[in-house]
């Protein structure tokens, strides 16, 4: 599932410098508390910055509250000593959830069958927004992508922002991968 790599994985989703930094800080702490990171986020300026960083357990892909716990105070240990950030910000750790952002090549492959939006930064035949049934990824590049009349195929390297949609089959693999009902959550 969640593979480790030299790259991190925001950097081809437009992470900002401090971003990229951040992630080759947080990589190795989450990684050694036996997680993958799936993206780290900064919103806010100054004083008023937030970081979020989303993680999830490769075999789940899911992240648990007192997994979280653990990798916000290995992660605050290592921002504290390492200082990258400008003034004071608020750590935030999360899980990437059920309609979580596409990232990596590899969530191509994991979620293929499901269905995502996918913005690109530049329009492909004067279209920008795409959605439909993910049919996976080629080379770690071309995104295939069915839509309503026709396949797409999106440069993986050209993605703004990627991300599941909430629908009924999402949820019932969900619940079938944890044992748990819709009822039960």
């Amino acid at each position: 599932m969640g593979s480790k790599g030299p790259a991190f994985f925001v950097t081809e989703m437009k992470a900002t410098t401090l971003e990229q930094k951040l992630a080759s800080l947080i990589r190795p702490v989450v990684e050694d508390l036996g997680f993958s990171l799936c993206w780290v986020k900064v919103s806010g300026e100054g004083g008023g910055q937030t970081v979020q960083v989303t993680a999830e357990n490769p075999a789940t892909r899911r992240l648990g509250i007192d997994d979280c716990t653990a990798v916000s105070r290995a992660v605050s240990v290592v921002l504290d000593v390492e200082d990258p950030i400008n003034g004071a910000y608020m750590l935030e750790v999360s899980s990437p959830g059920i309609d979580r952002m596409l990232c990596r090549p590899q969530d191509y492959k994991d979620f293929a069958g499901f269905e995502a939006k996918v913005e690109l930064d530049s329009p492909l035949n004067g279209q920008r927004r795409f959605r439909g049934i993910i049919k996976g990824i080629e080379n770690d590049e071309d995104i295939l992508l069915t839509g309503d009349t026709e396949e797409h195929r999106l440069s993986f390297h050209d993605v703004r922002k990627a991300k599941l949609v909430l629908t009924d089959d999402l949820i019932k693999a969900t619940s079938q991968q944890d044992g748990t009902t819709k009822e039960e959550r």
